[in-house]
């Protein structure tokens, strides 16, 4: 675990004197909530995949997580007052779901651009992605001397659409990956490398659409029997965009491919899937959906994978699983309840009590 890690929970210790006390009035308000506790089980936390031993790969992240939103007061009432009707899925076509996120960034001494793909999971306008991607959306309030700018693109081929807001992104990535930022091609496990986001407004100024195509996703573990079956893969590969600049026309691409294997960061669950080598697989595809045979997403693509064992073009995708489990032990929700409800109150609780100590972490690493 990283130095920032620790500084990290060593700033969040004092902020949560302060937020315990009116934690203490939201217990009082709503008696069956209680932010220290382990999260209340859900049909998707309680079920458990037919498996036998899975490949383990290192995880980066203590057993014991600094509950920082759990123990917000004011990220669970926006949580709490969001609860109700389930975001709805609007299409199983991964094309018309997935978006690029086009990010800019620039300081006096340079201007940093990437790209990555993200895909609807809620007809309101919720985006998931890469937390690598999102990251750039803490810059945005840095100071005078930088900017940064993310718009999400759509289409075929992608041209702006729509400004993002963060909605999410997990603090404990962020604060143990915050040096990848200036890494011009990072690896790793991709564990928790996932955020929220949401199309806040629409380029033009025109309203924005009253539903949004949406995939619906597949939460519940994946047994390991899925090994060797067909999936298809999404993005925007950006091959193109990297070898002849940023007016590269960026075209969104599926493939059929299949499961080579499946691992686990000791949760006894599949946390990781291996696919086999595509035209999907290439930078700019990572935040891209991996759909199964009934058009639900069960993984999103995180990093290149090996393409020594299966074929060029082949990439990592961590599960939903992993994603509805490790979501539901850092903010005592599940995904979908992160998606549903008031929005824009969401985020802007995000951005008040966390975004500014995340930024700090980052500016540390600069």
């Amino acid at each position: 675990m990283s130095v920032f890690y620790d500084i990290f929970v060593f700033i969040i210790t004092g902020y949560l004197v302060f937020t315990n006390a009116l934690a203490g009035s939201l217990i009082t308000l709503f008696p069956n909530l209680d932010p220290t506790a382990e999260p209340a089980a859900t049909e998707s936390t309680l079920s458990t995949p037919a498996t036998a031993d899975l490949p383990t790969l290192p995880s980066r992240f203590s057993d014991t997580l600094p509950a920082i939103l759990r123990q917000n007061a004011d990220y669970q009432q926006a949580a709490l007052a969001s609860l109700g009707t389930m975001p709805e899925a609007t299409t199983v076509n991964p094309l018309e779901a997935i978006v690029n996120i086009f990010c800019t960034f620039t300081t006096d001494e340079y201007i940093r651009t990437t790209t990555g793909t993200g895909f609807f999971v809620s007809a309101d306008g919720v985006i998931l992605t890469n937390a690598h991607v999102a990251q750039f959306l803490l810059l945005d309030a840095e100071d005078d001397t930088t900017s940064s700018d993310c718009i999400v693109r759509a289409g075929n081929p992608a041209a702006p659409q729509y400004e993002a807001e963060l909605l999410y992104i997990p603090p404990v990535w962020v604060t143990d990956n915050a040096g990848i930022m200036n890494v011009a091609a990072p690896t790793g496990t991709g564990e928790r490398d996932y955020a929220l986001l949401y199309a806040a407004r629409h380029v033009s100024g025109e309203p924005l659409p009253a539903h949004f195509p949406a995939l619906p996703v597949a939460t519940d573990a994946l047994p390991v029997t899925i090994k060797n079956e067909t999936v298809v893969a999404a993005g925007y590969p950006a091959t193109a965009l990297f070898r002849d600049g940023a007016s590269a026309p960026l075209i969104p691409r599926q493939a059929t491919t299949k499961i080579s294997d499946l691992y686990t960061f000791g949760s006894n669950r599949a946390d990781v899937l291996a696919l086999r080598g595509s035209v999907v697989g290439a930078e700019g595809s990572s935040g891209g959906p991996v759909l199964n045979a009934d058009g639900a997403v069960i993984g999103m693509i995180v990093t290149r994978g090996d393409d020594t064992t299966d074929g060029v073009g082949s990439l990592r995708a961590i599960t939903l699983a992993h994603i509805e489990r490790t979501i539901t032990e850092e903010t005592g929700f599940t995904l979908n309840q992160n998606v549903s409800g008031n929005l824009a109150l969401r985020a802007e609780v995000f951005a008040t009590a966390l975004s500014p100590l995340l930024l700090s972490i980052l500016q540390q690493t600069r």
